[in-house]
């Protein structure tokens, strides 16, 4: 891995693969923190999280800071499925920014959760959020 900026690495990506705005790396790479700290622990050497765990910190970062206008925020920075986070994640490896385990890949990013439903559930009212919650199941 060699030693860039984190502006440079978003540019390089961003000229590589424009499907995703700036703000969405930065996002990304606070989405990453975030799941470091909830599934690591901070003194461990090892920060390496999964694909799924990186979703999992991505949802709780997003909602606490987006709320309710989560889901136009992500839709507007290119990020509607999980393997458009992995796409952020991959593209930053691929200029050098992050680093990866042998183990690692794109599709672990696949599957997770619904976009749509993980951010717009928690904002329904109570009857709606029952409602969709039953379908779900």
């Amino acid at each position: 891995m060699t030693s860039i900026s984190f502006g440079e690495a978003v540019r390089r990506s961003f000229q590589k693969d424009p499907r995703y705005q700036p703000a969405a790396y930065e996002l990304v790479r606070d989405a990453l923190h975030i799941a470091a700290k909830k599934f690591r622990d901070e003194n461990a050497e090892d920060q390496h999280v999964s694909g799924q765990e990186l979703l999992a910190g991505f949802l709780d970062h997003v909602l606490s800071e987006y709320g309710p206008m989560s889901m136009i925020i992500l839709d507007q920075w290119g990020l509607r499925r999980g393997e458009d986070v992995g796409n952020i994640v991959y593209n930053l490896i691929d200029c050098g920014y992050f680093g990866k385990n042998d183990g690692d890949s794109i599709e672990d990013f696949a599957g997770g959760y619904d976009f749509e439903l993980a951010f717009t559930t928690p904002f329904l009212p109570a009857s709606l959020r029952e409602e969709r919650e039953k379908k779900s199941s």
